[in-house]
């Protein structure tokens, strides 16, 4: 649901300890939370369990296999394109390790751009692996002309986590009408089945015309939407022409982006990265029981330099300390939360690895 913009100085009820007004208002967020409070996640790290020479490594989505072994869906790309590389260039490929404690080694490629006039012709990126039933379900970003405004959400399939898999010759979602809030992109699938017996499909999307004509560090402002499905494989359909989670009332353009979502104690916990609300380094936790009214963000889990202390990174990694694209692994009985599993710039390579926290009992 979208939030009201008419709004002054004495609307504002809390000031986060980092001074940032944090309060949203409307019907999308219906519990107020104390920023001061301590993270969500009680966080051990493990480490850098994943790094490839020559690539940077980023979206790692981790999976429990039939083999017992931890099986993860992660994008890379070439490391002389730069950060900027995922949007041109990036592909989709498993590794494998034998516990979250090991390091991992690749395996194979999953998805390659196909060039010529496919959707998913420049990048292959944001893979989400998730399991129903007998086959594997493989969400991925794709685009076709190497920019934003083509990235599109897409759904490969499989009855084994090693392959073939089954690719999709058109997206899963498409953006919405011109002038729409969504209309720029459909990116940062999170999928859940939901307590209606559908399956929910959680996107971000953002304004072309606010994208093109905003000033400032980050142009445009990230929304969730959701759109819902009576199959995996669709065909979805939005629930509203308004996001469900919107922070476009805050000031300094607050947002949030790679969210990821589950089940747990008969809600749904969402866990993404901070893009204002806070700062640009925590993570935020909320939590929803239908899906449409979301509680206030508190702060999932802080900065990487609380749980970790590296060198001084070269100058070219300037989102270094900070851990992107979180997602968790559950326990093996599918159920706890175990493993946060996420994406930060660094590494002995000097690009970005996967970083894996172990969630301790709080």
């Amino acid at each position: 649901m979208s939030t009201p913009k008419n709004f002054t100085r004495k609307d504002f009820l809390q000031t986060s300890a980092l001074g940032i007004a944090a309060v949203v208002f409307g019907s999308s967020f219906t519990s107020m939370l104390s920023s001061e409070e301590k993270p969500y996640f009680n966080l051990k790290p493990i480490g850098r369990q994943f790094s490839l020479e020559g690539y940077y490594i980023w979206c790692s989505s981790p999976i429990w296999g039939e083999d017992g072994k931890f099986h993860l869906f992660y994008s890379r790309w070439k490391k002389e394109k730069g950060m900027g590389g995922w949007l041109n260039g990036s592909e989709i490929c498993r590794a494998e390790a034998d516990s979250p404690f090991d390091e991992f080694q690749h395996k194979q490629v999953i998805l390659t751009p196909r060039g010529g006039e496919f959707w998913d012709a420049t990048t292959c990126h944001n893979p989400l692996i998730k399991k129903v039933d007998d086959q594997y379900y493989l969400f991925f970003m794709g685009n076709s002309n190497g920019k934003t405004n083509t990235k599109r959400i897409g759904l490969a399939t499989s009855k084994s986590l090693d392959g073939d898999w089954i690719r999709p010759e058109q997206p899963l979602l498409l953006p919405g009408k011109e002038g729409s809030w969504d209309d720029h992109c459909t990116t940062n699938p999170a999928f859940v089945k939901g307590n209606d017996g559908k399956y929910w499909l959680f996107y971000k999307s953002w304004n072309t015309h606010e994208y093109e004509t905003q000033k400032g560090p980050i142009r445009g402002n990230r929304k969730y939407g959701l759109a819902k499905a009576d199959s995996p494989m669709g065909p979805y359909k939005k629930v509203s022409e308004n996001p469900v989670i919107d922070f476009s009332s805050l000031p300094n353009n607050a947002q949030l982006e790679d969210a990821f979502v589950w089940k747990q104690n008969g809600k749904f916990h969402m866990i993404a990265r901070d893009m204002g609300f806070f700062n640009h380094e925590y993570g935020l936790h909320l939590t929803t029981k239908d899906g449409l009214h979301w509680t206030k963000p508190e702060i999932a889990y802080l900065n990487m330099k609380h749980y970790i202390q590296e060198p001084t990174p070269p100058k070219n990694l300037n989102r270094f300390g900070r851990l992107e694209r979180p997602m968790i692994l559950f326990d093996k009985d599918g159920k706890t939360p175990k493993f946060l599993v996420g994406a930060t710039q660094g590494g002995k390579f000097e690009t970005s690895t996967t970083f894996i926290f172990e969630i301790l009992k709080s």
